[in-house]
């Protein structure tokens, strides 16, 4: 990566410097690179020289003239670095040689090879999903392709709760609750029931003691009710894999409650968890009966809300396992520290699930894991992660990453439109499955997809379905992830400005402009650049020169809507490339490299389309 090569030159360099100046017990030079907006400041600049002033006891300019001048001496410059300026107060600007540049090969730094479990999507198998349930597959499937893309070994996990209270909810609706209307799918029907047994437990609270019947026969697993709950997850279950495959979302092992409990990994969890003094069973107050994990003092938990005093529990007092307690065992099976493993089967072609039946499988045993959930669920995953320290294994708690993130809510237009009431003037309102509030993944495709129906003139291109899940994909993806995102329809649809709609459009046209060239087979090998490159010319090399370091990055840091703005940036530059400097006029040489450029573009916007898992169209 260009921008990592400059800052080792430029630390070997303040290194080099701190020793002459028998400064050397100083901590080694830490250098911090950005790429100033205005290429007249460099292409990249560093203000080490001021960091190190109060350490050296010197003026920043000059520390910065003993680093420039110590970076001319070890050869740094005259290549890639084509010269290098000092401003003040005491800057480093280094303009890069873009035609030493383009003749180099820039690769990401060699991956460990690390075996990274992500689980993601994880929704509660009782009704259909909805678009805050995207979310999290489309966040955790870009986080796949982006460790992957990185050199990581990456297996992908979707954890299906089918002992919780949501399918029992479910359960209790299709044995008590009669429902008629038109439904075309399983999940849209449970959607209903899953509503209108929520609002029976409001009319008829004495009903919800029917609730915990029916967890205590999913969990036992045997009878009429524990054989519906499972066809019922199934097949909901089934719905959800398909809906997602068609967003290019897919899982390598789908894996049951059920199966953890049937299979004895609480037990064996339990049984460790036992050989501490952190795992206790209370014997007075609220939580009287319950096994629960203490918190260590200090830490501020043990008085924390009412919320975080339940999640806390593992095990109630009337014997009922809680999630956390199932979701401890299950990190302890994924980094291969319990003696206990799954059966394997396959679902479908490619998918593998765990279960009673089946047969081995190189399955779990991870170096890292990442789960990506919600905000709301940031406490109980601090739970399971002390779970592991309880127990001695820090060095898988430091490996357990939660990717969190802002929940989707919908705009005053869109929930007016779903029914909702809104003269409260609220700024957003919660999707809710219990009074069956919220926007179906299905239904946004369909309304996304007539809206690019409609406003398209040649249809020969993309189908308008492949259209509208990217997307809707590109559109989850693109904020910050602690972002609340507030949908709306109109929004939503729109197929201009920062949309993943105008990235594949600036692809295709890339495209066209490349089959316009006489010999294509030529356009691979660098040309002779100009003597003096245009503005647009120069901002879309600088953009370019950056894919690298901002995917490392977004690996690293686990954030993929930073490609997104790289991505939207990149396609922006190339699109006032494309108005501003004649691609297929002029003298031969500027033709010629301008072609290359584009090329070297439409290749990096293909690799950003596939981390982003949108389609590269030849046409629109």
């Amino acid at each position: 990566m260009l921008s990592q090569w400059i800052q080792k030159q430029l630390e070997q360099c303040a290194d080099n410097v701190i020793n002459s100046l028998g400064a050397a017990s100083a901590e080694p030079a830490t250098v911090l690179l950005d790429q100033p907006p205005n290429a007249d400041f460099g292409d990249y600049s560093s203000n080490i020289a001021m960091q190190l002033a109060k350490k050296l006891r010197k003026a920043p300019m000059v520390i910065a003239g003993l680093i420039t001048a110590e970076f001319q001496r070890i050869g740094a410059a005259g290549g890639i670095v084509q010269r290098i300026e000092i401003a003040n107060p005491g800057f480093i600007n280094l303009y890069i040689n873009w035609q030493e540049w383009a003749g180099q090969t820039f690769k990401l730094p060699q991956g460990s090879g690390e075996k990274v479990i992500i689980e993601h999507t994880s929704v509660n198998p009782n009704k259909s999903l909805h678009i805050g349930h995207l979310r999290n597959s489309c966040i955790g499937d870009a986080l796949v392709r982006i460790l992957r893309k990185t050199g990581y070994n990456v297996e992908v996990h979707n954890y299906v709760d089918d002992l919780g209270n949501q399918l029992a909810d479910t359960v209790v609706g299709l044995l008590r609750v009669p429902l008629a209307g038109e439904h075309v799918r399983f999940g849209d029907y449970c959607w209903d029931i899953y509503a209108a047994v929520n609002k029976k437990y409001a009319e008829q609270p004495e009903m919800i003691r029917q609730r915990t019947e029916i967890l205590h026969e999913l969990e036992e697993g045997h009878g009429n009710t524990a054989w519906l709950g499972q066809l019922a997850a199934e097949r909901i279950v089934r719905e959800h894999v398909a809906e997602m495959r068609s967003f290019g979302i897919e899982y390598d092992l789908l894996v049951w409650e059920s199966s953890i409990v049937q299979e004895g990994f609480w037990s064996s969890a339990s049984g460790l968890l036992k050989e501490t003094d952190m795992f206790v069973q209370e014997t007075e107050g609220k939580l009287a009966g319950c096994w629960i994990l203490k918190q260590p003092a200090g830490e501020g938990m043990e008085s924390g809300s009412e919320d975080h005093q339940k999640d806390k529990v593992l095990v109630r007092s009337n014997g009922i396992l809680t999630y956390t307690a199932k979701d401890i065992a299950y990190h302890l099976w994924k980094f291969g520290l319990l003696d206990k493993d799954f059966n394997y089967s396959e679902f479908n072609a490619g998918l593998w699930t765990t279960g009673l039946t089946g047969a081995p499988q190189s399955f779990g045993e991870a170096d890292r894991v990442v789960n990506v959930i919600d905000y709301r669920q940031e406490y109980p995953q601090a739970m399971v992660k002390q779970a592991l320290e309880v127990l001695g294994f820090t060095a898988q708690a430091e490996k357990l990453h939660h990717v969190s993130y802002g929940v989707v809510s919908l705009s005053p237009a869109s929930a007016a439109g779903l029914g909702i009431d809104t003269s409260d003037g609220k700024s957003s309102y919660a999707m809710s499955g219990r009074q069956g509030i919220g926007v179906k993944v299905a239904d946004l495709v369909r309304l996304m997809e007539s809206s690019i129906e409609a406003a398209r003139s040649d249809a020969t291109g993309l189908s308008s379905r492949l259209i509208a899940t990217a997307a809707i994909r590109y559109y989850l993806l693109r904020f910050n992830l602690g972002t609340e995102i507030v949908f709306d329809f109109k929004q939503a649809t729109e197929i201009s400005g920062n949309t993943g709609v105008y990235l594949m459009y600036t692809y295709a046209r890339a495209g066209r402009v490349l089959s316009k060239a006489e010999d294509p087979a030529e356009l691979t090998a660098v040309p002779r650049f100009p003597a003096q490159l245009d503005t647009a010319e120069l901002a879309l090399l600088r953009q370019l020169s950056t894919w690298e370091d901002t995917l490392y990055t977004a690996g690293r840091e686990l954030t993929p809507n930073t490609i997104c703005s790289y991505a939207h940036t990149l396609a922006s530059l190339f699109n006032n490339f494309y108005s501003s400097c004649p691609i297929l006029k002029g003298e031969e040489s500027s033709i010629r490299f301008r072609l290359w450029l584009t090329l070297r573009f439409q290749s990096t916007l293909g690799e950003v389309l596939e981390v982003l898992g949108l389609p590269k169209p030849e046409r629109m």
